[in-house]
Formats: structure tokens, sequence, C-alpha cells
């Protein structure tokens, strides 16, 4: 690890520390939470270089996927350079570029690919969690077993690397641009102002993407369902994302609310919509076909809906901001 940096973040901080609110989140929910995704990743990684058969790696896989979703919404800093975000879970993928790219791979079997930071070079489309899982879950490397195997121990490796960094880049440097707004060297924050907003900002996107893509997409219209835009449907994990992407944010707000007060009514709307979620036996959607079960799905989407505007109007008003423009605006 490089100490300048280091030692440039620790000056900053100490400079002009936050307020409680930022501090928490930072602290206690982001930084964590992108360490969690780095260890997860890391394991998978390991486990692929042993055994990339299919079967073997579905339950790192998916460990890796759940360390995700608490940071999943976070548009901003290390997740958007280099694409970042998109390369480890590039969805909505409306035209299935993700599939064809995966197609063309294997048929071409190209050895470069599967070399060491080889999937680096390769369309964000094609890399990272959805990446492994048509390699996983679906028979698209049947044709070719060996260079899927192969393809799947790349593309661990690299969504490995892409988590690593993202952790170390949050831990000894973004961290600090938004815990010291204003201080010597910070031109990313100017005042608390910003930081807050920022954050928030993250928080109303991520609920906004939970309720108009993950339930949106699917639900379609009631004369046009749409079953097959679910997310993760190869893996049938589409109601998990929607639950731990709202776990992650209800901790989020919690953080961002610390030391300023009370959020009932944010913390009332994040409860009914979990529980929505835990009671919703419909792993991939599928319901969304059927009249009956179509409605608890439109329940829950109108109660994610409603935690968005709690918390917009309560935490906003607490914090004394607003959602300002998220880089997935207009996905």
């Amino acid at each position: 690890m490089r100490l300048a940096p280091v030692f440039a973040c620790l000056s900053m901080a100490l400079a002009a520390p936050a307020r409680a609110d930022v501090a928490e989140a930072v602290n206690k929910v982001i930084v964590p939470a992108y360490a969690g995704f780095a260890s997860a990743t890391a394991a998978l990684d390991q486990a692929a270089q042993a055994d990339c058969g299919a079967e073997a790696l579905k339950a790192p896989w998916g460990a890796a996927f759940d360390a995700w979703m608490p940071v999943a919404q976070l548009r901003l800093g290390p997740s958007e350079t280099e694409g970042r975000a998109l390369a480890i879970a590039f969805w909505p993928d409306a035209k299935n570029i993700g599939g064809r790219q995966t197609t063309a791979m294997l048929e071409k079997a190209d050895p470069a690919l599967v070399a060491e930071a080889g999937m680096a070079k390769v369309s964000v489309a094609a890399r990272g969690l959805f990446g492994l899982e048509r390699l996983i879950y679906t028979e698209a490397g049947a044709a070719n077993p060996d260079y899927a195997c192969a393809l799947r121990r790349a593309m661990a490796a690299d969504l490995a690397t892409m988590a690593e960094a993202l952790a170390a880049e949050w831990r000894d440097d973004y961290a600090a641009r938004l815990l010291a707004p204003g201080a010597a060297g910070n031109t990313t924050y100017l005042t608390e102002a910003e930081a807050r907003q920022a954050l928030f900002t993250q928080l109303i996107a991520g609920l906004e993407f939970d309720a108009d893509q993950r339930l949106g997409r699917p639900l379609g219209s009631f004369d046009k369902p749409r079953p097959d835009r679910a997310e993760a449907l190869a893996s049938q994990r589409a109601l998990r994302n929607v639950t731990l992407s709202l776990k992650g944010l209800r901790a989020l707000a919690g953080a961002l609310a610390e030391g300023r007060g009370a959020i009932p009514l944010t913390e009332a709307a994040f409860a009914r919509a979990e529980s929505l979620a835990d009671a919703l036996d419909d792993p991939a959607f599928a319901g969304v076909a059927d009249p009956g079960r179509r409605l608890k799905i439109e329940i829950l989407q109108q109660a994610v809906q409603a935690t968005r505007t709690a918390a917009e109007t309560e935490l906003g008003a607490l914090l004394g901001v607003s959602a300002g423009f998220n880089s997935a605006d207009g996905d």
C-alpha cells in the first residue's frame, strides 16, 4: 500500500471532521460493506481456481451477490471509475448485449481473454456477476465446457480485482473526501451539505431503482406483464435482491439520521416494505402474469415508493438537503 495517499487522507479527515451523519454512514455502513464485498469475491475467486464447475460456484457466487447488494446503489467515486459498477452488475440489459457477447466469447474461445487480466478488456456487459450467472445457471457453456470453465475462473478473478480496488479506494481515499469536505486538496466536496446530499441522493436513487427497475420491469403493465425481465432471472434471486437492497438502504438511512434525530415515518415505511418482501413467496416474480399474485408485487412496489417519499420528506428535512442528480438517472 502506498503511504502518501493514506497520510494525505488522514490529514484531510483531521482538518475538518464531518458531522455524525456522514461519518456514521461512511465508517459504519459503506466502508465495511465494500470490505465485505471484497472478502466475498476473494472467496469466490479462490473457489473458482479450485473447482470451476458451475455447481461448485453457485454458493460462493450467491454470497458475492449478497455482499454486493448493500453497496449496489452507490454510484459515486470509485464505483464510477472505469465503469466498475456496470462491470460488476450490468443490469438492466434490455438488448441482451451481455448474453450475445458471452455466446461470442464461447464460440471464439480466445485464450487471451482467460489469461491474467484479460477479462478487464471485455465489455462491461459480459463481465461481473451477471456474466458469471450466465455461465453458472444456464447452458451457455455446454458446447465448450473447458473454455466455459476457464471463463468462470477469469471472471471470478476479474470480479475480485474490481472489488478489492473499490474497497481500497474507499478506505484509503474517497472516505476522507466525504469526511473532510472543504479540506486542503479536497475538490470533490467543498461543504458538509454537499457530502450529505451526495449520500442522500444515493439513498433515494436506490429506492427508485428498486421500485422502477427491480419491480417495475417485470411488472410491465397489467395487459403485458414481463416476467422475463426480472433481475437475475436464471438464478431466481430477483426478490432476494429487492430484500437485500432494502436492508442496505435502511442501514444507510439510519446512519444518515444518526446524531440528528428520529425518522419514525421512514423507519416504519422500510419495515413495511421489508415485511411485504419477506412474506412474498415468488423468488423470480413469476407471479406478475397472474392477477392474484401480481397484486402482492404491486403492493410491494407501492410500499417501496412510499418509503422513498417518506425518506425524501422526513430524512431530507432532517439533513437539510434534497436528492440531486445521480449517475444512474436515465438508465
